[in-house]
């Protein structure tokens, strides 16, 4: 799992560097297996400050007298019309390898020496602007690294993940464990605040209709929960820079505004999502229903596969257009000519997303996450931010209102605490409060039943949470290992040989 620095902070505004925050999860959430920084090709760069400057007769070209933060002021040319005595900008001292592969030489220019370079936004790979050098608002010395006054360069955190905690696949997710390691509130990034509005969904048992389109649910057993949404005049369009380097701070690439809004959805909030071309589903209808047996369809990755009856699809009125929790159909893709759409967001069971996925040899960042579980009751609050996030970035306007088929989801949870007996295997006192406000952090919501006795409702994201002893684990990991004692305490009340039965118990324990 890749975790983007700069995507947690936008969750949780902390003030840990990628080093300390890895250290963080390691020691209280999830093993930090390494760390990968964006934009390390810019870390030779350096602030050079521009001391004095002159024009070259009858050229473009200035000649500048530049420190470096070396001692000796070198002579540099440079040929955009912005150059002031004074002003900071980014330097490449001789010796550099640009991005683009060109490694900066000492060289004669009409009659003059330059030893360096000052760069342009677009020379350090940082956006297209190259009329002029980029001017840097610092007052760092010269010679200061210029990624630590240009905080440009994200950092991935590539996290262990093991399977029992689904809810750390996503951004989100980890983000929540900072902020209650950290006392930090969480909350959305910037760009999702202010989006279009989405209505309240159109609810129906198997079937509803809304925009112009319908849904009808056949197979509940495989897709307990599907919604979906219309959006009309999208313009697909490459994605602004913001969302291409959220996706690219975790290792996907940028393919389209509107397909970026799905990936960020998955990789932000862990819920795969699917981004349907209207018009290319047959009487704008969408089935969920059993493959039928010998059935094809050609996935997004160009191969024809053969489905069994076994295996949960996407339907039009004609054909199947997606296998359920794996991978999208190649002819109801978004292509540049999309203008209306259809946004999928549904709960796959997790047993048939697996046993699809293996019969067909196809892995995807989806399939993984439902093989895991997923979220169900977080559907129309995810639905509401992705579709008012196309809207942000593609234009258009949400038709009609979300459908929401199937059942409503499950009671959540509870589960019975009692402090005495997190005391005893913890093996040092906890009080109740601690208990209360450790759990809380995380999303459980904690009621006194008795003074010796905490009723638990676990979140739905959470899906590992069944006893009280994995709500024990919960509270030693957030208060810290270290802080147990690591000695054996003698606790058998007696000497009485344990009985034959328990040892054969024991032994099978421990050989499985």
């Amino acid at each position: 799992m890749n975790a983007s620095h700069d995507w947690l902070r936008g969750f949780v505004p902390h003030t840990l560097s990628p080093e300390e925050l890895g250290e963080l999860l390691s020691r209280h959430v999830v093993t930090l297996d390494g760390l990968h920084r964006l934009k390390a090709e810019l870390a030779p760069f350096v602030v050079g400050r521009v001391m004095t400057t002159e024009k070259i007769p009858d050229t473009k070209l200035s000649f500048n007298m530049v420190d470096d933060g070396s001692g000796t002021l070198l002579e540099v040319v440079c040929g955009a019309p912005n150059v002031m005595a004074g002003r900071s900008y980014p330097f490449a001292r001789t010796g550099t390898r640009m991005p683009a592969g060109l490694v900066i030489e000492k060289r004669k220019i009409r009659g003059f020496t330059s030893n360096g370079m000052l760069c342009s936004s677009r020379e350090l790979g940082l956006g297209e602007e190259h009329d002029g050098i980029l001017e840097l608002d610092t007052t760092a010395a010269p010679g200061t690294p210029l990624l630590e006054v240009m905080p440009v360069g994200d950092v991935r955190l590539e996290l262990d993940v093991l399977p029992n905690r689904p809810d750390l696949l996503s951004q989100r997710g980890i983000a929540r464990e900072v902020a209650a390691l950290t006392g930090t509130p969480l909350g959305l990034p910037d760009e999702l605040r202010g989006l279009a509005a989405v209505p309240e969904p159109v609810r129906g048992a198997s079937e509803a209709s809304s925009g112009g389109a319908t849904v009808r649910l056949d197979d509940a057993g495989g897709c307990p929960r599907y919604m979906a949404v219309v959006i009309r005049g999208v313009t697909v369009a490459p994605s602004p820079a913001w969302l291409a380097a959220r996706l690219q701070g975790v290792g996907a690439r940028s393919i389209g505004n509107v397909v970026d809004v799905t990936n960020y959805m998955l990789h932000g909030f862990g819920q795969p999502m699917h981004a349907f071309d209207l018009k290319m589903l047959a009487k704008q209808t969408v089935v969920v229903r059993r493959a039928r047996a010998g059935e094809t369809m050609t996935t997004l990755d160009g191969v024809a596969r053969t489905l069994t009856d076994q295996m949960t699809v996407i339907a039009d009125a004609e054909r199947a257009i997606a296998v359920a929790g794996v991978m999208g159909a190649q002819d109801s893709e978004i292509t540049p000519a999309t203008t209306d759409v259809l946004l999928e967001v549904a709960a796959f069971d997790p047993r048939r997303t697996r046993a699809t996925r293996r019969a067909l040899g196809l892995s995807t960042d989806a399939s993984y996450r439902f093989e895991r579980g997923i979220d169900a009751r977080a559907l129309p609050e995810l639905l509401a931010l992705a579709a008012g996030l196309i809207v942000k970035v593609a234009g258009g306007r949400i038709d009609g209102t979300p459908i929401d088929v199937g059942a409503a989801p499950a009671e959540l949870p509870r589960v019975t605490l009692a402090p005495s007996r997190a005391a005893r295997v913890l093996g040092v006192p906890v009080s109740r409060e601690e208990i209360m406000q450790r759990l809380e952090s995380i999303g459980f919501r904690v009621s006194v039943v008795e003074p010796d006795r905490l009723a638990v409702e676990v979140p739905a994201w959470r899906h590992d949470v069944t006893r009280d002893v994995d709500l024990i684990e919960e509270i030693a990991r957030l208060r810290g290992y270290d802080t147990l004692p690591d000695e054996l305490r003698p606790f058998r009340p007696g000497t009485v040989p344990n009985d034959p039965l328990h040892m054969a118990t024991q032994r099978v324990r421990d050989a499985l």
